[in-house]
């Protein structure tokens, strides 16, 4: 299976065929309405340390559909795609602890049966994960692998009668790894990483004590230790040699899901700032009437839509190229394909919750720093969402280093596309756009013969570039979806959207200037070629920056009267 363009270089704006949250059918709305049902009676009036009742929300979840999203109708799911799975994902993010689990069950979990599984394995496993009736888990990290995850110590070697493997090792830091009944695991053979699917009952499988963690305490994180565990040859997932495909691609859908998870936490935490701030009042003035409140408010909830754009585009577009995958083969291909726009959007949401919990946190004042104040649990729980399914360094990495291979595989860059749109409205932010992917272009012409061997290594520089191309992702995703909100409702009934994407686009550009600035003038060497680069960016035309705090002024205030982010 064969993309012709790539969403990161070439702008579909024009045509206005991504999806967008707006797209979901009466039906599927009603699933997310389920799921805030499941979350507000079952899954948020408990303990974040409450543990053992960790099993019976599985069980409940199950019951009413939501561990079966992904699952193949013939295996006790319902097959709704991942546009549904994103969706369910996104309200689950509200959930606290439960909503970690909870994406590792129906991600990492369960989808490598779904993918990678025989008949006979996903006709013994998925029913049971469908429903509730067993916890799944997914283990490669290791003490002395994290990032170089591939780089295993866990060691499977046949038995003499060829009957089985034999597994030895410990995995590190895994979650549900007290409650799961069953664990892909990934070990090191002679002919490379394997994944094994591990029974909790196997003898030698042993789970280590529960990990004090700064957050996510709800949820079960420990070390699986395995000693001589004898492993059924018909146990081994995928090929032999070959874990390394479900290790890489399970985890490309896994950034994807995180990144919804964390919007959904994102939205959370922006409806607690609204409601404290508008009862909170000092100097007999509610602190929503305060215009650096206001803004505060207005930039989570920019960072929001931002973040929700991007990451239902990738995942429409993602589904619609699964929806012909016939074998093992071509999901493999199609997965990685959309390795670069998981990164972005598991970089992008994590970062974006981060800021608006802080900024949450900020508005409680003194009360949010309390643990009986909710945003005090969200602060602890959203830092580990930068370091796990990948640090953000590792995925700012992969973002770079995977645009650069593209680029002179495929020649995409001088043909970037442009960010024009039909309506009059939001021309100035499809210049903002268009200028943004030139700055881009116009960087990378700094990476001259000499400099290119050298800037795998050169980590600043991949990160700088790897900053611009999320800021478009950002920018275009957005434009496009407001674009088909405006031409099926108008312009009056979408101004937020309007003005949400006018300040998503004027301060992406200015980032994109700002870091195609730091890349050309540390990339050049010869100073002459230097100054006349940055005179070409410095020459650059652009729409005229505009009062932003008046804007962002009118967003707040639609968010204060409409509490529009209420998960």
């Amino acid at each position: 299976m064969e993309r012709t363009r790539h969403p990161m270089l070439d702008s579909d704006a024009v045509d206005g065929v991504y999806f967008t949250p707006e797209d979901f059918t009466d039906d599927e709305n009603m699933i997310a309405k389920t799921t805030k049902q499941f979350i507000k009676l079952d899954a948020k009036p408990q303990s974040e340390k409450n543990r053992p009742i960790t099993r019976s929300l599985f069980e409940k979840a199950g019951e009413i559909g939501l561990l079966g999203i992904e699952v193949p109708e013939a295996y006790g799911g319902f097959d709704l795609g991942k546009k549904v799975a994103g969706l369910v994902a996104e309200i689950m993010g509200a959930a606290g602890s439960f909503s970690v689990s909870f994406n590792i069950h129906v991600g990492v979990g369960t989808l490598p049966y779904v993918y990678f599984g025989t008949e006979a394995q996903k006709g013994k496993y998925l029913p049971k994960l469908a429903s509730g009736e067993w916890i799944g888990a997914y283990a490669l990290t290791e003490p002395n692998a994290g990032s170089d995850a591939l780089n295993s110590k866990t060691s499977a070697v046949l038995n003499k009668e060829g009957t089985g493997w034999i597994l030895n090792g410990e995995k590190q830091w895994i979650t549900n790894a007290q409650l799961a009944d069953c664990y892909v695991v990934f070990g090191k053979t002679a002919d490379g990483m394997t994944a094994f699917i591990v029974e909790r009952t196997f003898e030698g499988v042993s789970v280590g004590p529960e990990e004090k963690k700064m957050g996510i305490s709800g949820s079960s994180t420990a070390t699986l230790i395995l000693e001589d565990v004898m492993i059924p040859t018909e146990n081994v997932l995928g090929e032999i040699g070959k874990g390394h495909h479900i290790a890489l691609n399970i985890l490309n859908m896994a950034r994807l899901k995180l990144a919804f998870a964390n919007i959904g936490t994102a939205k959370r935490a922006l409806h607690l700032a609204v409601t404290y701030a508008k009862q909170r009042k000092q100097f007999q003035t509610a602190l929503v009437d305060f215009t650096m409140t206001q803004e505060k408010l207005a930039n989570m909830a920019v960072r929001i839509y931002g973040a929700e754009s991007a990451a239902y585009r990738t995942v429409g577009a993602m589904d619609d190229a699964l929806q012909s995958v016939e074998s093992t083969e071509e999901f493999v291909n199609v997965v990685a394909d959309y390795m670069i726009d998981c990164a972005v959007n598991k970089v992008n949401s994590s970062e974006s919750l981060d800021y608006i919990v802080d900024e949450a946190v900020q508005i409680h004042g003194g009360y949010g720093y309390m643990q009986e104040y909710e945003v005090e649990n969200l602060y602890r729980d959203a830092r580990i969402n930068r370091i796990f399914e990948g640090t953000n360094e590792i995925n700012r990495l992969t973002i770079a280093k995977g645009l650069l291979k593209k680029i002179k595989k495929e020649k995409l860059w001088p043909d970037a596309g442009k960010g024009n749109s039909h309506i009059q409205a939001l021309e100035r932010q499809g210049d903002y756009l268009t200028k943004a992917k030139e700055l881009v272009a116009l960087s990378l012409k700094a990476v001259t013969p000499s400099f290119e061997k050298a800037i795998v290594e050169e980590q600043e520089y991949l990160r700088l570039l790897a900053n611009m191309n999320i800021r478009i992702y950002i920018m275009e995703s957005t434009l496009v979806r407001t674009e088909k909100a405006v031409i099926k409702n108008g312009e009056l009934e979408e101004e937020r959207k309007l003005l949400m994407t006018d300040v998503l686009c004027e301060e992406g550009y200015r980032h994109v200037q700002s870091a195609a600035i730091s890349f050309v003038s540390a990339a050049l060497t010869d100073e002459f070629d230097r100054d006349r680069m940055m005179k070409e960016i410095q020459d650059f035309s652009v729409p005229i920056y505009s009062n932003l705090f008046i804007k962002k002024r009118k967003i707040a205030r639609s968010i204060i009267e409409g509490a529009r982010y209420n998960v």
